[in-house]
């Protein structure tokens, strides 16, 4: 499943994170190998169409955040407005422990919340897609910090920058909180959320 989805970010042209430490070192396959998979991988690529730009954004789009179809769809159909679009995506649970530095990559983040290892405002949260509001501190449950996936989180969160509208309050016993909400102003992503759009108003 791993090799599967290496070969989608070379396919896509994007380091879409799907490996934790991997995807930040040299022996990233994406940077390794940026052509794309296949025999015929590093021919030249045929001009891409509309269409096909708008597929691949939107497929960049579903891995970064670990989504379905069926849920980008829905997601879409019920909001025109891309800021809009983008807080609800960027103020999941999942997504918020993984730029607060609490999992090396969105996959891993998604993993932690299901298994229970994450708080929000002391309490356990076991959905992905919890939205994450203003004031909402999140934390690491102190019983999961004594598993060997958590023994370098507190020497790793001193490296740790997140956006703007996040804040680590606590290194120790890690803590975190949403004092703000998502701002596109600055925000870089490796895909194009306008052509997603497009996507789904065909």
């Amino acid at each position: 499943m791993e090799k599967i989805k290496e070969k989608k970010e070379r396919s896509l042209g994007a380091n879409l994170f799907v490996k934790a430490t991997r995807c930040n070192s040299p022996k990233c396959a994406f940077a390794r190998r940026p052509s794309r998979p296949g025999p015929h991988g590093q021919k030249r690529r045929r001009p891409v169409s509309e269409f096909g730009r708008q597929m691949q954004e939107k497929q960049k789009l579903r891995f970064t955040y670990g989504l379905t179809d069926k849920q980008l769809m829905n997601l879409f159909g019920k909001n025109k407005n891309k800021v809009e679009i983008m807080k609800t995506l960027e103020h999941r649970l999942d997504r918020v422990v993984f730029l607060l530095g609490f999992a090396l990559s969105p996959r891993v983040a998604r993993q932690y919340v299901s298994h229970g290892h994450i708080l929000v405002d002391g309490r356990k949260v076991t959905v992905s897609s919890f939205r994450v509001r203003v004031k909402n501190e999140v934390s690491i449950r102190p019983e999961s910090l004594k598993l060997k996936i958590f023994e370098d989180i507190h020497e790793r969160l001193k490296s740790v920058s997140p956006p703007p509208w996040l804040k680590i309050r606590n290194i120790e016993e890690p803590m975190g909180e949403c004092v703000g909400e998502f701002s596109p102003e600055g925000s870089q992503f490796s895909f194009d959320v306008n052509l997603v759009g497009e996507f789904y108003a065909r």
